[in-house]
């Protein structure tokens, strides 16, 4: 999950698509969505970078409370900033899921961790 925030934050989609399950499952604000080309459309087009601020891991769940700032297609400055939260499910050293939730809180009783 370190590696895969380094490789979305470098723009390094190839990197970011490496650490992932080829059926890697996302579910995000804007729906849900299965598959590794999804997930490179997603890394290569968002114009985000997570920076995580704090995690909290149980077995195969990883949660990361992340500062999240989008690049504005016009002209390619980061916006403010905004504190999201991001659950992983990690097996065999990939990422099977990727679900980002508005607010710790709600990804932490997601995941069901404390």
């Amino acid at each position: 999950v370190d590696a895969w925030h380094d490789a979305l934050n470098a723009g390094a989609a190839d990197r970011v698509v490496a650490l992932a399950h080829p059926d890697i499952a996302m579910d995000g604000p804007k729906g849900d969505a299965v598959g590794k080309e999804l997930l490179r459309d997603w890394a290569t087009h968002t114009g985000i970078r997570l920076e995580p601020l704090r995690w909290f891991c149980r077995g195969d769940l990883v949660v990361v409370e992340q500062r999240a700032a989008w690049r504005d297609p016009a002209t390619g400055a980061f916006g403010e900033p905004t504190v999201v939260a991001t659950a992983f499910t990690v097996r065999g050293g990939l990422i099977h899921r990727i679900a980002r939730h508005p607010d710790l809180p709600t990804a932490l009783a997601a995941a069901d961790l404390t």
